[in-house]
């Protein structure tokens, strides 16, 4: 679910390249003092986190945001700590303020979609997967969006996207995690888990035997896809 946008390593690595580049540049030139701010309140941040006290890192990040409005990477870091923390309405009103100012930030995109999935505002959570996909051709923003429009009914949009899903030469090497009966986790192929998806909008539709082609398609690229067997059954 959280997939590769919040791995908080990656984020301290941004943080510092940012914090180069701000000390780097001649132009703006920092005063002396917020400098020298910047650099105590950086040092205190990567401590608070090295010994996970969580609630010093928001502060200073909180600081640092104020002080340094035109620099995205510390809003960033505060919306995937807030994620992590499962404060799931925090990092998505957090993401939607930074893409007020970027409509193309792609880590606010990617906390913003998820955020909104987690507390159930789907309506809301979708245009943020559709442009992940428009801005990266991520298959995995692809497949949230048709699950997604599957879910609010918007059934020929659904079907469209996963058609898009199905043809994408690189949804053939992408995995999906999907759970199984002994409460355990099955790894399918993307292309098949679009398949099954393609099924359930037909099935949805009153239209079964397009569903059960597309179980079948599933089935066939993937013989012990769980889901995909449960759903023909039940036709």
């Amino acid at each position: 679910m959280k997939k590769s946008i919040l791995i908080l390593f990656v984020n301290l690595m941004w943080l510092g390249v940012a914090v180069a580049q701000e000390t780097a540049e001649p132009k703006p030139e920092l005063p002396d003092n917020l400098r020298q701010r910047n650099e105590t309140d950086q040092r205190i941040y990567e401590m608070a986190m090295r010994y996970n006290d969580v609630s010093v890192a928001k502060i200073k990040l909180y600081d640092l945001m104020e002080r340094n409005p035109r620099n995205p990477k510390y809003a960033e870091l505060l919306s995937s700590i807030y994620f992590e923390m499962e404060q799931y309405s925090s990092s998505a009103l957090l993401a939607m303020d930074m893409l007020e100012r970027d409509s193309k930030n792609i880590t606010a995109l990617e906390i913003a979609a998820y955020s909104l999935e987690q507390i159930g505002a789907l309506e809301r959570a979708l245009p943020y997967f559709e442009s992940l996909h428009l801005l990266t051709g991520d298959t995995f923003s692809l497949y949230k969006t048709s699950y997604l429009q599957y879910s609010l009914k918007k059934y020929e949009e659904a079907l469209n996207s996963v058609n898009m899903l199905i043809k994408d030469k690189k949804a053939v090497e992408q995995t999906l995690s999907f759970p199984t009966e002994g409460n355990e986790t099955q790894e399918v192929g993307m292309v098949a888990a679009a398949l099954n998806l393609k099924g359930l909008i037909y099935k949805d539709q009153g239209s079964n035997n397009e569903a059960k082609v597309a179980f079948e398609e599933a089935l066939a690229m993937n013989p012990e896809f769980e889901l995909a067997k449960k759903n023909a059954a039940e036709l």
